[in-house]
This record gives structure tokens, C-alpha cells and sequence, in this order.
């Protein structure tokens, strides 16, 4: 595990059968939480965050976090990572300070009421696509597997209801499940 990179997924990596089939090598390790940044979907149809520039003095809330799930990546499985993510096109690479929370128990979601470790992450982030805009409707499929399991893991439900919601539909198109697919296992950029 010495060559591990600690990774900050937050779109549809939360989606852990996706992260399994994209990274059959990594492990799940808990939930984090992203300050100064707002999640969004950009104007390719894909998750980002986005900077925002917060007073110094003012509390975390839903406006200016970004919530998302941490795995442990082999060298191999970062490299595939990085294909299915469009680096460097469409996002670039960075490493960013995170608040932690690790998995403790097998069945139950992380407690966000314990104290968090700060650890800088691996987040895949696009500087260049912040525009708001609709997602793409497979990718709606598969945000959804992904704030379904999110929320299994201890994600404050509250978060998704404020920020996620805005974007993502509760409901999605069962006809698309099948390109939603094919899309987990290896995405196909339309650039």
C-alpha cells in the first residue's frame, strides 16, 4: 500500500460498483468533506467543484463543502482513473485538503460527529468548465447509484437534498441505464 494515492470522489464515484469495476484494485475507506468548494455540474454535463472564496471566520455549510467518498488507488488503477476521467482535458489532477472520516464498521455509515483528520486527497477538478448546467441524461443513472450508496455511507442527507438535488433528478431514465453502463465501465468522452 506504500504506493497508494488517498482519492476524493464526489460525482459519480460515489457510485462504489462503479469505483469497483473502474479500480477493481482500490478500497473504500470512508467520507470526507472538501471546504471552500461548491459541487456543480459543468457545462460538459459532469460533476466539478468549484472554488469559493469564504471568510476565514465563517462556519462549513452546504454552500461551501463538498461531500465525497475516499478510496485508496493502486498505481494501476489511478492510471485507469485517469483515462475515465479525461485527464488532462477535461479535468486535471490536484491535491487539495480534506476533513476525513474513516469507515470504522463494515454495516454502518461513517459518524460525521467524531472528530475528522485533515489530509490533503487526490480530486480530479476542471478550472476551466464552471459554468452550471444540466447533466448529460445517462450520467443521471449513474449519480444516482452514487448518492444511493453516499447516503448509505454517512453522507448528511440534508447535503444532497440542498446541493446535489439542484442538479440531479431523483428520477432517471431506465432506457439509459444500459449507455449509463457501458459509461461506468469505460467512459467515452465526446470531445
Amino acid at each position: 500500500m506504500a504506493n497508494a494515492t488517498i482519492y476524493f470522489g464526489y460525482g459519480s464515484n460515489l457510485w462504489l460498483s462503479q469505483m469497483r469495476k473502474r479500480c477493481p484494485d482500490s478500497n473504500y475507506l470512508g467520507v470526507a468533506r472538501l471546504d471552500d468548494y461548491r459541487w456543480m455540474i459543468n457545462d460538459r454535463g459532469y460533476a466539478n467543484v468549484v472554488q469559493v472564496h469564504t471568510p476565514s471566520s465563517a462556519e462549513p455549510n452546504y454552500a461551501n463543502v463538498v461531500y465525497g467518498l475516499v478510496y485508496s488507488l493502486q498505481p494501476s488503477d489511478e492510471k485507469g482513473l485517469d483515462k475515465n476521467e479525461g485527464v488532462p482535458y477535461a479535468y486535471t489532477k490536484e491535491y487539495l485538503p480534506v476533513s476525513f472520516w474513516s469507515k470504522e464498521k463494515e454495516d454502518e455509515p461513517v459518524d460525521l460527529h467524531k472528530p475528522a483528520k485533515k489530509q490533503d486527497m487526490l480530486v480530479y477538478i476542471s478550472r476551466n468548465h464552471v459554468t452550471d448546467s444540466d447533466p448529460k441524461p445517462e450520467y443521471v443513472y449513474r449519480m444516482n447509484q452514487g448518492i444511493d450508496d453516499a447516503l448509505k455511507e454517512g453522507v448528511p442527507k440534508d447535503y444532497v437534498q440542498q446541493v446535489m438535488r439542484k442538479f440531479i433528478p431523483a428520477e432517471h431514465d431506465e432506457a439509459l441505464q444500459h449507455q449509463a453502463l457501458q459509461q461506468a465501465m469505460s467512459f467515452e468522452d465526446e470531445r
